[in-house]
């Protein structure tokens, strides 16, 4: 029987700058194979035929995908052997610790013809300079436009009902646990379901709760709580030895925009734009919170030039990250026509082979 593939976003452009949490899978992992390599699109077809060798054995996969070309995998982790796989130098510079140990590194940079590259040098620094100018302001523009949100959910908090959204907390407590308490370690893992992409924002919810019972989405404005729910609900399924899967918010790096049960075949997510999901399959239900926060004729003024000002960044980012798609792209395909083929297929066929 064939493993699965679930797809989740491999770094994110958030507010607090370029996130990513491969450094938790690198912990967990029991080997990690660091691939070195200047910026380029070829190893993606790479750790796709990898993944795609494991699941035909019956492993299932996690694929991280790249936020600039959604289409592209930056990493794979196979369950199972624990395997990870990951392009260490781009989008994110990661090290090994314990060479000759659980880490493993294999280099791609003697794979160029060195007078190629000389001759397309130019085009190169010229991509290069360009990508770096149009992602400082793509993050800027995040870095307001998460300024701005957390004004908006400064006035919610104010008007939120908070009694009931405890109370709410504890009734899902009882519903989702009883008094079931299990006799093992729980295992907690760290995922990014979304980023900010050249396309404006993606994110992988449905191929990561493909194989689930129960979805229940969240409907809730801004700072009423959503991420806070379910945190408690995370720390409590922790204390009672259940696994929990976090997935974390591609705007806000320490917001939570959904978390997994996998032995109650159960997820919380936030349904809320930028992610908007209704119920659209058996086992939905949605969980309205926005009836917790009373009306404010004041309020909603506010929260509407608040609400106006946040989408004018948004947008200035997203055009700012279409600007650094395409010259990131550029660079990789400059670079990629250097790659001596041979030499290229060779390493390849040695990673492929990797027991």
């Amino acid at each position: 029987m064939y493993g699965t593939i679930t797809q989740y976003m491999g770094t994110a452009y958030t507010g607090h700058g370029i996130s990513h949490k491969y450094d938790k899978l690198i912990a967990v992992a029991s080997e990690t194979v660091f691939l070195k390599c200047p910026p380029t699109n070829m190893l993606s077809a790479i750790l796709h035929e990898i993944s795609m060798n494991y699941v035909k054995r019956g492993f299932d996969v996690d694929k991280f995908m790249d936020p600039v070309q959604p289409e592209k995998t930056d990493a794979i982790y196979v369950k199972g052997p624990n395997l990870l796989f990951i392009q260490a130098s781009h989008p994110v510079a990661l090290e090994p610790a314990e060479i000759g140990g659980r880490h493993r590194v294999i280099s791609f940079y003697d794979i160029y013809d060195e007078e190629k590259l000389r001759e397309r040098n130019g085009l190169v620094v010229e991509s290069l300079v360009e990508a770096e100018a149009a992602l400082r302001k793509a993050l800027a523009a995040l870095k307001d436009a998460k300024g701005i949100h957390d004004e908006w959910e400064a006035v919610n908090i104010k008007r939120m009902m908070w009694e009931q959204h405890e109370n709410l907390i504890k009734s899902l407590k009882e519903e989702l646990f009883g008094t079931i308490k299990l006799n093992k370690k729980t295992t907690v893992s760290h995922r990014l379901i979304g980023s900010l992409t050249s396309g404006g924002a993606q994110d992988f919810i449905p191929s990561i709760t493909k194989g689930l019972e129960r979805r229940i989405l969240i409907k809730g404005l801004p700072g009423t709580g959503k991420s806070t729910l379910m945190k408690a609900l995370g720390t409590e399924a922790e204390k009672r030895g259940f696994d929990v899967l976090y997935g974390w918010c591609g705007l806000d790096a320490n917001s939570i925009d959904l978390i997994q049960l996998p032995e109650l075949s159960v997820c919380l997510l936030d349904a809320t734009a930028p992610h908007i999901y209704d119920i659209e399959r058996p086992g939905d239900e949605l969980l309205d919170i926005v009836q917790m926060c009373e009306e404010d004729p004041a309020a909603e003024k506010e929260i509407g030039l608040i609400s106006e000002a946040y989408k004018e960044k948004m947008l200035d980012a997203t055009g700012y990250m279409q600007a650094y798609a395409q010259a990131e792209n550029r660079m990789k395909v400059t670079m990629d026509s250097a790659i001596k083929p041979a030499i290229f297929e060779s390493k390849s066929k040695g990673l492929l082979e990797l027991p």
